[in-house]
């Protein structure tokens, strides 16, 4: 196989990976749909064309020449899991690649030097979390829809640590948003509701996808967490004349 077409393939394999259709694509760089599709038919595009293409994907032509035949970890294992939580930095890291940050990018951002972050970045590379190619050359090995373990490490880490501190700011920022509602249901209307859960939870990962292609300054950080459950506030369920059976649970959350 040509070069070339390996190319057109690799780019094809990107923009599935990401959720990018061709209309966007050709939005993105200013041309229209039908120059897009003749340029990955016939791989014919001229190599400004394939920066701007290869800046969008945040890849580089090496990345697109090369088969992801490693980038599909939906999940960790649970020792690579274990290995994340015994570690706040690793953590961090792991959690900021994931969610496609640059080398530049975390040290500018945090309190990590140069030298700390290859060494973090070598451990992650070591647990195969991600291809690292010194100096700054980070390939995640986690596809589209990698969530953490449910019950593993890094969720129960979640609950104990995350969602604590995430619950006691006040919510009073500008973007900010918080609805804590209850009810009745039917068992239909659990179902209406779970997938509506499961719509916004997938427009959000659309809109990460999308956004994470501007520079980090006009970005900022954006955690979203979605629950539905059938569960009852404790003092409430004391007041009942007989128990109550608990029947039915929801829970999809996002953590960013």
């Amino acid at each position: 196989m040509s070069a070339t077409k390996i190319l057109v393939r690799g780019i094809k394999a990107k923009l599935r990976s990401q959720g990018l259709s061709y209309r966007e694509l050709a939005k993105m760089i200013g041309v229209s749909e039908p120059t897009i599709k003749r340029d990955l038919s016939k791989g014919n595009f001229s190599l400004a064309r394939l920066d701007k293409i290869c800046a969008i994907l945040g890849s580089e032509v090496t990345d697109l020449l090369t088969p992801d035949t490693d980038s599909k970890l939906t999940e960790l294992s649970e020792a690579q899991e274990l290995a994340l939580v015994a570690s706040p930095k690793l953590l961090l890291v792991t959690y900021l690649v994931v969610n496609e940050w640059k080398f530049a990018d975390i040290t500018r951002t945090f309190s990590i030097t140069e030298n700390e972050l290859v060494n973090i970045l070598l451990k992650m590379d070591g647990l195969r979390i991600t291809d690292f190619r010194p100096p700054t050359r980070i390939r995640k090995l986690t596809a589209r829809n990698f969530s953490w373990r449910k019950d593993g490490p890094v969720h129960n880490f979640f609950i104990q640590r995350v969602l604590p501190d995430f619950f006691s700011i006040p919510f009073d920022a500008p973007g900010d948003e918080f609805r804590f509602v209850g009810g009745t249901l039917s068992p239909v209307s659990v179902l209406r509701l779970q997938s509506s859960i499961r719509r916004v939870a997938a427009e959000f990962e659309q809109l990460v996808r999308q956004d994470v292609r501007l520079p980090l300054d006009e970005r900022d950080s954006c955690t979203v967490i979605l629950a539905m459950s059938s569960w009852e506030f404790s003092e409430f369920s004391k007041l009942r004349r007989s128990p109550r059976k608990r029947t039915r649970t929801a829970y999809a959350p996002t953590i960013r």
